[in-house]
C-alpha cells in the first residue's frame, strides 16, 4: 500500500520553498498568514523571495541545498513550495531521499512540481499533495497590512476558498470527497485505482526517465496551461504511444487555461482532442473536473486509491 507521510497537528511546522521559479516574498505573505491561522508554523527558505536575477528562484545548487535542507529538517513536518514554473526536473537526480523515506512528510504543489509528485510515487511510493501553492491564497483576499492583519478577517476569507481549504482538510488527514459539473464528453462507468498525474506537459516529458509516472490501473488525472493546441495533441500522443493511457481505471481532465491557436487553426477544441485520443478505450472519462493553474485547484493525494464515478447526472470523485 502506499505510504502516508503523518498528517498534521496544530503547531506543527510548514516549511515553504521556491524550488523552481522565483517568486517575490510579498506574494507569500497572505499564504504565511493564513497557514498561522490554522495553526500552523512556517519556516521560509531561503529560495523564497531571494536575490535571482534570472527566471528561477536560485542556481540549481542554490534550489536543492533549499529543498534538501526543508526535506530533512525534522522541525519541518511539510513542505509547501511557493510555486512551479520550471527547475524542477534540473534538480530531481540529486535530491537525496533517504532520511526522507524513512520520515516522510507531505510535499505540496502542482505544475513543476509534478515532477516530484511522480518520482516520489514512482520510485518510493510516497503519497505527496497535488494542491494550491503559496500564490492562490492572493486569490480574492484583501491584505491591507500583512503584518497587522487581523486573524479571523483573514481565516474567513480563505475558509470562503473551497478550493484553500481542500488543502487544509488533506493536511489534517479528512477523507476527500468532491463533485463536479456533467460534461457532454463525459463517459459513463465507475473506476477504482490509485490516482496519479498533474501537469500534462511535465508527465510527457517524464516519459522514459526515472520519474516516468506508473498509469497501468490507475486513476489518471491531467491539467495544462498556456499550450498550443497542436501541443496538446502532441503530448497527448506521446502518452498513447508510450502505453500510458491504455490501461488506465479511469481518466480525470481538468482546466486547460490560456491554451493558444496558431494561425491556421488546428481545428479542435482541448477538450475534443482528448476525448478522440482516448475514444478506443472503454475506462469512465470526466472532463472539466476543477483541478487546474486557476483557483479551481481542488487538493488531491497522489497515489492514494480513490472510486471515480461518472454517470448521466454527476461526476463524485472520493477517497
Amino acid at each position: 500500500m502506499i505510504k502516508l507521510p503523518p498528517y498534521l497537528q496544530k503547531g506543527d511546522t510548514i516549511g515553504l520553498v521556491c524550488p523552481a521559479g522565483y517568486m517575490a516574498a510579498e506574494k507569500v505573505q497572505t499564504c504565511i498568514n493564513a497557514l498561522q491561522e490554522w495553526g500552523y508554523q512556517v519556516k521560509i527558505g531561503k529560495t523564497v523571495g531571494s536575490d535571482s536575477q534570472t527566471y528561477f528562484s536560485g542556481t540549481d545548487q542554490e534550489r536543492l541545498d533549499d529543498f534538501q535542507h526543508m526535506l530533512d529538517d525534522d522541525e519541518v513536518k511539510a513542505v509547501l513550495c511557493a510555486r512551479g514554473g520550471y527547475g524542477m526536473g534540473r534538480i530531481i537526480d540529486r535530491i537525496d531521499f533517504k532520511k526522507f523515506k524513512k520520515q516522510p512528510k507531505w510535499l505540496i504543489g502542482f505544475s513543476d512540481i509534478t515532477v516530484l509528485h511522480s518520482h516520489l510515487y514512482s520510485n518510493y511510493y510516497i503519497s505527496s499533495l497535488h494542491a494550491p501553492m503559496a500564490g492562490a491564497f492572493n486569490e480574492g483576499i484583501q491584505v491591507t497590512d500583512p503584518g497587522t492583519m487581523a486573524g479571523d478577517n483573514l481565516t474567513g476569507q480563505v475558509n470562503k476558498n473551497e478550493f484553500l481549504l481542500s488543502l487544509k482538510n488533506a493536511l489534517e488527514g479528512k477523507k476527500l470527497r468532491y463533485s463536479c459539473a456533467v460534461h457532454d464528453y463525459n463517459r459513463k462507468g465507475e473506476a477504482i485505482g490509485e490516482l496519479v498525474g498533474g501537469n500534462l506537459a511535465l508527465l510527457a516529458h517524464l516519459v522514459g526517465t526515472d520519474s516516468d509516472v506508473k498509469t497501468r490501473g490507475r486513476i489518471l488525472f491531467i491539467e495544462d496551461t498556456g499550450e498550443y493546441l497542436y501541443n496538446i495533441d502532441r503530448m497527448m500522443h506521446q502518452l498513447k504511444r508510450s502505453g500510458k493511457l491504455s490501461k488506465l481505471a479511469g481518466l480525470i481532465v481538468g482546466g486547460f487555461t490560456d491554451s493558444k491557436d496558431t494561425e491556421r487553426p488546428f481545428g479542435q477544441t482541448v477538450y475534443e482532442i482528448i476525448r478522440d485520443i482516448v475514444s478506443g478505450y472503454d475506462y469512465p472519462v470526466c472532463f472539466g473536473f476543477p483541478v487546474s493553474h486557476e483557483k479551481e485547484n481542488y487538493a488531491l493525494k497522489i497515489g492514494v486509491g480513490y472510486k471515480l464515478r461518472v454517470t448521466k447526472s454527476k461526476v463524485m470523485l472520493e477517497e
